[in-house]
Protein backbone atom coordinates (compact mmCIF):
# COMPACT_ATOMS: atom_id res chain seq x y z
CA UNK A 1 0.00 0.00 0.00
CA UNK A 2 1.51 3.35 -0.99
CA UNK A 3 1.11 6.98 0.00
CA UNK A 4 -1.59 7.46 -2.65
CA UNK A 5 -4.05 5.51 -0.51
CA UNK A 6 -6.65 7.99 0.64
CA UNK A 7 -9.56 6.21 2.27
CA UNK A 8 -9.80 6.11 6.05
CA UNK A 9 -10.01 2.30 5.99
CA UNK A 10 -6.85 1.99 3.89
CA UNK A 11 -4.93 4.39 6.11
CA UNK A 12 -5.88 2.62 9.35
CA UNK A 13 -5.06 -0.76 7.86
CA UNK A 14 -1.69 0.42 6.60
CA UNK A 15 -0.77 1.57 10.09
CA UNK A 16 -1.94 -1.73 11.62
CA UNK A 17 0.10 -3.80 9.17
CA UNK A 18 3.27 -1.83 9.83
CA UNK A 19 5.06 -3.74 12.61
CA UNK A 20 7.68 -1.01 13.07
CA UNK A 21 5.42 1.24 15.17
CA UNK A 22 3.41 0.84 18.35
CA UNK A 23 1.48 3.30 20.46
CA UNK A 24 -1.25 4.54 22.75
CA UNK A 25 -4.61 6.15 22.02
CA UNK A 26 -5.99 8.43 24.75
CA UNK A 27 -9.31 10.09 23.92
CA UNK A 28 -11.54 12.27 26.08
CA UNK A 29 -14.94 13.31 24.75
CA UNK A 30 -16.95 12.19 21.69
CA UNK A 31 -16.10 8.52 22.30
CA UNK A 32 -13.01 6.58 21.25
CA UNK A 33 -13.68 7.22 17.60
CA UNK A 34 -10.07 7.21 16.41
CA UNK A 35 -9.01 4.01 18.20
CA UNK A 36 -12.24 2.38 16.98
CA UNK A 37 -11.09 2.70 13.38
CA UNK A 38 -7.91 0.74 14.09
CA UNK A 39 -9.81 -1.97 15.96
CA UNK A 40 -12.42 -2.19 13.21
CA UNK A 41 -10.09 -2.71 10.23
CA UNK A 42 -8.24 -5.57 11.91
CA UNK A 43 -4.68 -6.13 13.04
CA UNK A 44 -4.85 -3.60 15.87
CA UNK A 45 -2.89 -5.83 18.23
CA UNK A 46 0.23 -4.90 16.30
CA UNK A 47 -0.48 -1.18 16.65
CA UNK A 48 -2.20 -0.41 19.94
CA UNK A 49 -0.42 -0.83 23.26
CA UNK A 50 -3.28 0.86 25.11
CA UNK A 51 -6.53 2.64 24.34
CA UNK A 52 -8.19 4.62 27.10
CA UNK A 53 -10.58 7.40 28.11
CA UNK A 54 -10.83 9.38 31.33
CA UNK A 55 -14.12 11.28 31.14
CA UNK A 56 -14.53 12.04 34.83
CA UNK A 57 -12.52 15.11 35.80
CA UNK A 58 -11.17 13.54 38.99
CA UNK A 59 -9.92 10.51 37.11
CA UNK A 60 -8.42 12.73 34.43
CA UNK A 61 -6.69 14.90 37.05
CA UNK A 62 -5.35 11.85 38.83
CA UNK A 63 -3.79 10.56 35.61
CA UNK A 64 -2.58 13.77 33.97
CA UNK A 65 -2.63 16.45 36.67
CA UNK A 66 -5.07 19.35 37.17
CA UNK A 67 -5.93 21.71 34.33
CA UNK A 68 -7.83 25.01 34.21
CA UNK A 69 -9.83 23.86 31.19
CA UNK A 70 -10.31 20.26 30.13
CA UNK A 71 -10.77 20.97 26.43
CA UNK A 72 -7.54 22.90 26.02
CA UNK A 73 -4.06 22.78 24.59
CA UNK A 74 -2.74 22.46 28.14
CA UNK A 75 -4.73 19.27 28.76
CA UNK A 76 -3.73 17.81 25.39
CA UNK A 77 -0.04 18.42 26.12
CA UNK A 78 -0.39 16.74 29.51
CA UNK A 79 -1.94 13.70 27.85
CA UNK A 80 0.71 13.42 25.13
CA UNK A 81 3.60 13.86 27.55
CA UNK A 82 2.34 11.45 30.21
CA UNK A 83 1.36 8.67 27.82
CA UNK A 84 4.63 8.90 25.89
CA UNK A 85 6.59 8.74 29.14
CA UNK A 86 4.72 5.54 30.06
CA UNK A 87 5.41 3.96 26.67
CA UNK A 88 9.12 4.62 26.91
CA UNK A 89 9.29 3.60 30.56
CA UNK A 90 7.49 0.29 30.06
CA UNK A 91 8.51 -0.80 26.56
CA UNK A 92 11.86 0.74 25.62
CA UNK A 93 13.87 -2.11 27.07
CA UNK A 94 11.77 -4.78 25.43
CA UNK A 95 11.35 -3.35 21.92
CA UNK A 96 12.78 0.19 21.79
CA UNK A 97 15.55 -0.77 19.35
CA UNK A 98 13.06 -1.79 16.63
CA UNK A 99 9.92 0.22 17.36
CA UNK A 100 8.79 3.74 16.56
CA UNK A 101 6.62 4.65 19.52
CA UNK A 102 3.73 7.09 19.20
CA UNK A 103 0.87 8.57 21.21
CA UNK A 104 -2.35 9.90 19.73
CA UNK A 105 -4.52 12.01 22.04
CA UNK A 106 -7.57 14.21 21.84
CA UNK A 107 -9.78 16.13 24.23
CA UNK A 108 -13.07 17.19 22.69
CA UNK A 109 -16.43 18.74 23.51
CA UNK A 110 -18.98 17.58 20.95
CA UNK A 111 -22.52 18.87 20.67
CA UNK A 112 -24.97 17.07 22.96
CA UNK A 113 -28.43 17.31 24.50
CA UNK A 114 -27.13 19.86 27.00
CA UNK A 115 -24.49 21.54 24.81
CA UNK A 116 -25.79 23.12 21.59
CA UNK A 117 -22.66 24.93 20.41
CA UNK A 118 -20.40 23.70 17.61
CA UNK A 119 -18.20 20.84 18.71
CA UNK A 120 -14.54 21.68 19.16
CA UNK A 121 -11.42 20.16 20.55
CA UNK A 122 -7.70 19.49 20.50
CA UNK A 123 -5.94 16.61 18.79
CA UNK A 124 -2.28 15.67 18.77
CA UNK A 125 0.29 13.10 17.76
CA UNK A 126 3.68 12.58 19.47
CA UNK A 127 5.83 10.13 17.54
CA UNK A 128 9.30 8.86 16.70
CA UNK A 129 10.33 8.86 13.06
CA UNK A 130 12.84 6.09 13.80
CA UNK A 131 13.48 3.79 16.77
CA UNK A 132 15.14 5.56 19.68
CA UNK A 133 14.72 9.04 18.18
CA UNK A 134 13.60 12.08 20.13
CA UNK A 135 9.87 12.55 19.50
CA UNK A 136 8.30 15.11 17.23
CA UNK A 137 4.79 16.45 17.64
CA UNK A 138 1.82 17.77 15.69
CA UNK A 139 -1.10 19.37 17.50
CA UNK A 140 -4.18 20.94 15.99
CA UNK A 141 -7.48 22.49 16.97
CA UNK A 142 -10.67 21.44 15.22
CA UNK A 143 -14.23 22.77 15.01
CA UNK A 144 -16.80 20.11 14.21
CA UNK A 145 -19.61 21.65 12.22
CA UNK A 146 -22.05 18.77 11.75
CA UNK A 147 -25.39 19.36 13.43
CA UNK A 148 -25.67 15.92 15.03
CA UNK A 149 -23.47 14.45 17.77
CA UNK A 150 -22.98 11.15 15.94
CA UNK A 151 -21.81 12.90 12.78
CA UNK A 152 -19.33 14.95 14.79
CA UNK A 153 -17.95 11.77 16.34
CA UNK A 154 -17.56 10.20 12.92
CA UNK A 155 -15.75 13.25 11.54
CA UNK A 156 -13.43 13.24 14.55
CA UNK A 157 -12.58 9.60 13.90
CA UNK A 158 -11.70 10.21 10.26
CA UNK A 159 -9.60 13.28 11.09
CA UNK A 160 -7.73 11.36 13.80
CA UNK A 161 -6.85 8.52 11.42
CA UNK A 162 -5.63 11.08 8.89
CA UNK A 163 -3.40 12.70 11.52
CA UNK A 164 -1.93 9.38 12.70
CA UNK A 165 -1.20 8.29 9.13
CA UNK A 166 0.25 11.66 8.11
CA UNK A 167 2.55 11.87 11.15
CA UNK A 168 3.91 8.38 10.61
CA UNK A 169 4.37 8.51 6.84
CA UNK A 170 4.53 12.16 5.76
CA UNK A 171 6.54 13.84 8.52
CA UNK A 172 9.12 14.92 5.94
CA UNK A 173 6.46 16.91 4.06
CA UNK A 174 4.46 19.30 6.29
CA UNK A 175 2.54 20.75 3.35
CA UNK A 176 1.61 17.21 2.37
CA UNK A 177 0.34 16.65 5.90
CA UNK A 178 -1.98 19.64 5.55
CA UNK A 179 -3.22 18.31 2.23
CA UNK A 180 -4.06 14.88 3.65
CA UNK A 181 -5.81 15.86 6.88
CA UNK A 182 -9.12 16.45 5.09
CA UNK A 183 -9.18 13.16 3.18
CA UNK A 184 -12.71 11.69 3.35
CA UNK A 185 -13.93 14.94 4.95
CA UNK A 186 -15.35 18.23 3.69
CA UNK A 187 -14.92 21.81 4.87
CA UNK A 188 -18.62 21.85 5.72
CA UNK A 189 -17.93 19.24 8.39
CA UNK A 190 -14.72 20.42 10.06
CA UNK A 191 -12.53 23.49 10.31
CA UNK A 192 -8.84 23.18 11.22
CA UNK A 193 -8.07 26.58 12.71
CA UNK A 194 -4.69 25.91 14.32
CA UNK A 195 -1.77 23.57 13.70
CA UNK A 196 1.65 23.46 15.31
CA UNK A 197 4.70 21.37 14.45
CA UNK A 198 7.57 20.77 16.86
CA UNK A 199 10.49 18.44 17.42
CA UNK A 200 13.51 17.29 15.39
CA UNK A 201 11.51 16.27 12.32
CA UNK A 202 10.13 19.80 11.95
CA UNK A 203 13.19 21.92 12.73
CA UNK A 204 12.80 24.11 9.64
CA UNK A 205 9.02 24.47 9.78
CA UNK A 206 7.63 27.98 10.37
CA UNK A 207 4.21 27.58 11.98
CA UNK A 208 3.16 30.99 10.72
CA UNK A 209 3.51 29.76 7.15
CA UNK A 210 1.56 26.65 8.07
CA UNK A 211 -1.17 28.91 9.47
CA UNK A 212 -1.17 30.88 6.24
CA UNK A 213 -1.49 27.64 4.30
CA UNK A 214 -4.50 26.58 6.39
CA UNK A 215 -6.31 29.76 5.39
CA UNK A 216 -5.14 29.67 1.76
CA UNK A 217 -6.35 26.09 1.40
CA UNK A 218 -9.71 26.98 2.91
CA UNK A 219 -9.21 24.59 5.84
CA UNK A 220 -9.70 27.56 8.19
CA UNK A 221 -11.29 30.97 7.86
CA UNK A 222 -8.73 32.57 10.17
CA UNK A 223 -5.45 31.90 11.96
CA UNK A 224 -3.64 33.74 14.71
CA UNK A 225 -0.14 34.10 16.18
CA UNK A 226 1.53 36.30 18.75
CA UNK A 227 4.21 38.93 18.23
CA UNK A 228 6.93 36.35 18.94
CA UNK A 229 5.57 33.99 16.27
CA UNK A 230 3.76 31.54 18.55
CA UNK A 231 0.72 30.02 16.85
CA UNK A 232 -2.38 30.22 19.05
CA UNK A 233 -5.98 29.13 18.83
CA UNK A 234 -8.38 32.06 18.96
CA UNK A 235 -10.17 31.10 22.17
CA UNK A 236 -6.83 30.94 24.00
CA UNK A 237 -6.41 34.67 23.37
CA UNK A 238 -9.91 36.09 22.93
CA UNK A 239 -12.06 34.26 25.48
CA UNK A 240 -13.98 36.75 27.66
CA UNK A 241 -11.87 39.69 26.41
CA UNK A 242 -12.67 43.11 24.99
CA UNK A 243 -11.24 43.13 21.47
CA UNK A 244 -9.83 46.00 19.44
CA UNK A 245 -8.96 45.12 15.84
CA UNK A 246 -7.16 47.16 13.21
CA UNK A 247 -7.37 45.87 9.65
CA UNK A 248 -4.74 46.77 7.10
CA UNK A 249 -2.10 45.58 4.66
CA UNK A 250 0.72 46.80 6.95
CA UNK A 251 3.15 46.98 4.05
CA UNK A 252 4.83 48.43 5.98
CA UNK A 253 3.70 49.52 9.45
CA UNK A 254 3.71 53.34 9.45
CA UNK A 255 3.24 56.17 11.94
CA UNK A 256 -0.40 56.24 10.81
CA UNK A 257 -0.80 52.55 11.73
CA UNK A 258 0.35 53.22 15.27
CA UNK A 259 -1.45 56.56 15.68
CA UNK A 260 -4.77 55.05 14.55
CA UNK A 261 -4.46 52.27 17.07
CA UNK A 262 -3.29 54.38 20.00
CA UNK A 263 -6.03 56.99 19.52
CA UNK A 264 -8.71 54.33 19.14
CA UNK A 265 -7.47 52.42 22.17
CA UNK A 266 -7.55 55.55 24.31
CA UNK A 267 -11.20 56.07 23.39
CA UNK A 268 -12.02 52.35 23.72
CA UNK A 269 -10.74 52.37 27.30
CA UNK A 270 -13.20 55.14 28.14
CA UNK A 271 -16.13 52.86 27.36
CA UNK A 272 -17.94 51.98 30.63
CA UNK A 273 -17.85 48.24 29.93
CA UNK A 274 -14.14 48.08 29.09
CA UNK A 275 -11.31 47.42 31.52
CA UNK A 276 -7.71 47.86 30.39
CA UNK A 277 -6.63 44.48 31.73
CA UNK A 278 -9.30 42.75 29.61
CA UNK A 279 -8.35 44.36 26.28
CA UNK A 280 -6.71 42.34 23.50
CA UNK A 281 -5.44 44.19 20.42
CA UNK A 282 -5.30 42.38 17.06
CA UNK A 283 -3.77 43.46 13.77
CA UNK A 284 -5.78 41.76 11.03
CA UNK A 285 -4.83 41.09 7.42
CA UNK A 286 -7.28 39.55 4.96
CA UNK A 287 -6.04 37.27 2.22
CA UNK A 288 -6.92 40.05 -0.22
CA UNK A 289 -4.67 42.45 1.70
CA UNK A 290 -1.88 39.88 1.74
CA UNK A 291 -1.96 39.34 -2.00
CA UNK A 292 0.58 41.26 -4.08
CA UNK A 293 -0.19 41.14 -7.80
CA UNK A 294 -2.83 38.51 -7.13
CA UNK A 295 -0.69 36.08 -5.14
CA UNK A 296 0.54 35.74 -1.58
CA UNK A 297 4.34 35.72 -1.38
CA UNK A 298 5.43 33.83 1.76
CA UNK A 299 8.51 36.03 2.17
CA UNK A 300 6.44 39.20 1.94
CA UNK A 301 3.94 37.72 4.39
CA UNK A 302 6.64 36.94 6.96
CA UNK A 303 8.15 40.40 6.48
CA UNK A 304 4.85 42.07 7.36
CA UNK A 305 4.32 39.78 10.33
CA UNK A 306 7.82 40.51 11.63
CA UNK A 307 7.26 44.24 11.23
CA UNK A 308 4.05 43.99 13.26
CA UNK A 309 6.06 42.07 15.83
CA UNK A 310 8.27 45.12 16.35
CA UNK A 311 5.26 46.91 17.84
CA UNK A 312 4.34 43.85 19.90
CA UNK A 313 1.03 42.95 18.29
CA UNK A 314 -0.85 39.70 17.86
CA UNK A 315 -1.65 39.01 14.20
CA UNK A 316 -4.88 37.64 12.73
CA UNK A 317 -5.07 36.54 9.10
CA UNK A 318 -8.51 35.80 7.69
CA UNK A 319 -10.79 35.22 4.75
CA UNK A 320 -13.31 37.68 6.21
CA UNK A 321 -13.38 40.22 3.41
CA UNK A 322 -16.61 41.78 4.69
CA UNK A 323 -16.50 43.46 8.08
CA UNK A 324 -19.73 41.83 9.24
CA UNK A 325 -18.01 38.45 8.86
CA UNK A 326 -15.08 39.66 10.94
CA UNK A 327 -17.55 40.86 13.57
CA UNK A 328 -19.19 37.42 13.59
CA UNK A 329 -15.81 35.81 14.22
CA UNK A 330 -15.16 38.11 17.17
CA UNK A 331 -18.63 37.49 18.63
CA UNK A 332 -18.01 33.75 18.45
CA UNK A 333 -15.18 34.09 20.96
CA UNK A 334 -16.37 36.80 23.32
CA UNK A 335 -19.57 38.52 24.38
CA UNK A 336 -17.76 41.59 25.64
CA UNK A 337 -17.39 44.86 23.71
CA UNK A 338 -15.49 44.86 20.43
CA UNK A 339 -13.98 47.74 18.49
CA UNK A 340 -12.79 47.84 14.88
CA UNK A 341 -10.30 50.52 13.84
CA UNK A 342 -10.33 51.79 10.27
CA UNK A 343 -9.72 54.80 8.08
CA UNK A 344 -12.23 56.85 6.12
CA UNK A 345 -11.52 54.89 2.88
CA UNK A 346 -12.62 51.65 4.57
CA UNK A 347 -15.72 53.26 6.04
CA UNK A 348 -16.60 54.62 2.62
CA UNK A 349 -16.21 51.12 1.17
CA UNK A 350 -18.49 49.61 3.82
CA UNK A 351 -21.29 51.78 2.45
CA UNK A 352 -20.86 50.43 -1.09
CA UNK A 353 -24.01 48.37 -1.68
CA UNK A 354 -22.39 46.24 -4.40
CA UNK A 355 -20.53 44.24 -1.74
CA UNK A 356 -23.78 42.89 -0.27
CA UNK A 357 -25.62 41.74 -3.38
CA UNK A 358 -25.27 38.13 -2.18
CA UNK A 359 -27.20 38.87 1.05
CA UNK A 360 -30.98 38.61 0.96
CA UNK A 361 -31.23 41.75 3.08
CA UNK A 362 -28.44 43.60 1.29
CA UNK A 363 -26.60 46.33 3.13
CA UNK A 364 -29.21 46.41 5.92
CA UNK A 365 -28.55 42.75 6.69
CA UNK A 366 -24.80 43.35 6.75
CA UNK A 367 -25.13 46.14 9.32
CA UNK A 368 -27.62 44.10 11.33
CA UNK A 369 -25.07 41.30 11.59
CA UNK A 370 -22.23 43.67 12.38
CA UNK A 371 -23.91 45.63 15.16
CA UNK A 372 -26.25 43.02 16.65
CA UNK A 373 -23.82 42.65 19.55
CA UNK A 374 -21.67 45.23 21.31
CA UNK A 375 -19.40 46.60 18.57
CA UNK A 376 -18.23 50.06 17.54
CA UNK A 377 -16.23 51.39 14.59
CA UNK A 378 -13.45 53.86 15.39
CA UNK A 379 -12.61 55.83 12.27
CA UNK A 380 -9.39 57.75 11.50
CA UNK A 381 -9.71 60.89 9.29
CA UNK A 382 -8.45 61.22 5.74
CA UNK A 383 -6.65 64.09 4.01
CA UNK A 384 -8.12 64.75 0.58
CA UNK A 385 -5.01 65.33 -1.58
CA UNK A 386 -6.98 67.33 -4.17
CA UNK A 387 -8.57 69.82 -1.79
CA UNK A 388 -6.34 69.37 1.30
CA UNK A 389 -9.59 69.08 3.24
CA UNK A 390 -9.69 66.70 6.20
CA UNK A 391 -12.56 64.23 5.88
CA UNK A 392 -13.98 62.87 9.13
CA UNK A 393 -16.91 60.69 10.13
CA UNK A 394 -19.00 63.84 10.44
CA UNK A 395 -18.16 65.18 6.98
CA UNK A 396 -18.07 61.94 4.96
CA UNK A 397 -20.57 61.88 2.08
CA UNK A 398 -22.41 58.63 1.41
CA UNK A 399 -24.95 57.77 -1.30
CA UNK A 400 -28.15 59.85 -0.88
CA UNK A 401 -30.32 56.79 -0.28
CA UNK A 402 -28.03 55.72 2.60
CA UNK A 403 -27.81 59.04 4.41
CA UNK A 404 -30.55 58.19 6.89
CA UNK A 405 -28.92 54.84 7.66
CA UNK A 406 -25.57 56.56 8.15
CA UNK A 407 -27.11 59.18 10.42
CA UNK A 408 -28.80 56.45 12.46
CA UNK A 409 -25.50 54.64 13.05
CA UNK A 410 -23.80 57.88 14.05
CA UNK A 411 -26.53 58.94 16.43
CA UNK A 412 -26.57 55.54 18.13
CA UNK A 413 -22.82 55.50 18.71
CA UNK A 414 -22.06 52.64 16.32
CA UNK A 415 -19.52 54.78 14.47
CA UNK A 416 -17.19 57.21 16.20
CA UNK A 417 -14.60 59.61 14.86
CA UNK A 418 -11.07 59.20 16.22
CA UNK A 419 -9.95 62.30 18.09
CA UNK A 420 -6.52 63.62 19.13
CA UNK A 421 -4.82 62.25 16.04
CA UNK A 422 -1.59 63.74 14.72
CA UNK A 423 -2.43 65.88 11.65
CA UNK A 424 1.15 65.67 10.42
CA UNK A 425 0.69 61.93 9.86
CA UNK A 426 -2.31 62.26 7.52
CA UNK A 427 -0.21 62.60 4.32
CA UNK A 428 1.60 59.31 5.02
CA UNK A 429 0.69 56.45 2.67
CA UNK A 430 2.23 52.97 2.48
CA UNK A 431 2.44 53.03 -1.31
CA UNK A 432 4.53 56.21 -1.13
CA UNK A 433 6.89 54.59 1.37
CA UNK A 434 7.31 51.54 -0.88
CA UNK A 435 8.08 53.81 -3.82
CA UNK A 436 10.74 55.66 -1.82
CA UNK A 437 12.32 52.38 -0.69
CA UNK A 438 12.44 51.20 -4.31
CA UNK A 439 13.99 54.51 -5.39
CA UNK A 440 16.62 54.41 -2.66
CA UNK A 441 15.22 57.59 -1.10
CA UNK A 442 16.11 57.43 2.63
CA UNK A 443 13.34 59.88 3.56
CA UNK A 444 10.98 56.89 4.02
CA UNK A 445 12.65 56.12 7.34
CA UNK A 446 11.00 59.17 8.94
CA UNK A 447 7.54 57.86 8.02
CA UNK A 448 7.70 54.60 10.03
CA UNK A 449 8.50 53.72 13.66
CA UNK A 450 12.23 53.44 14.37
CA UNK A 451 12.07 49.69 15.05
CA UNK A 452 10.28 49.10 11.77
CA UNK A 453 12.88 51.06 9.80
CA UNK A 454 15.69 49.19 11.51
CA UNK A 455 14.20 45.77 10.71
CA UNK A 456 13.50 46.66 7.07
CA UNK A 457 17.11 47.70 6.63
CA UNK A 458 18.73 44.84 8.56
CA UNK A 459 16.71 42.11 6.83
CA UNK A 460 16.26 43.70 3.44
CA UNK A 461 12.47 43.65 3.64
CA UNK A 462 10.18 45.16 1.00
CA UNK A 463 12.99 45.34 -1.56
CA UNK A 464 15.33 47.47 0.55
CA UNK A 465 18.38 45.24 0.23
CA UNK A 466 17.91 44.65 -3.48
CA UNK A 467 17.96 48.38 -4.01
CA UNK A 468 20.98 48.89 -1.75
CA UNK A 469 22.99 46.26 -3.63
CA UNK A 470 22.01 47.49 -7.05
Amino acid sequence: MNDEARSTHQKALRVNLDSSKYGTFAEIGAGQEVARWFFRVGGASGTIAKAMSAYDMKFSDAIYGPSDRYVSRQRLQMMLEREFELLIERLRGERGDRTRFFVFANTVAASSYTRKEDGNGWMGMRFQSRPGAEPSEIILHVRMLDSENLQQQEALGVLGVNLVHAALYQHDNPEGILGSLMDDLTRERVELNMIKFSGPDFTGVDDRLMSLSLVERGLADAAMFTADGEVVQASEVLYKKNLLVERGSFRPVTHVTVDMLECARARFLQEPKVRAEDVVVLMEMTMKNLAVEGEVDPRDFLARVDLLGTIGKTVLISNYGEYYRLAGYLFRHTRKMNGIVMGIPSLREIFEEKYYAHLAGGILESFGRMFKNDLKLYVYPELDPATERIITVETLEVAPRLKHLYAYLLQNGCIESIQDYKPEYLPIHSRDILARIAAGDPSWEKLVPAGVASLIKSRGYLGYRAQANA
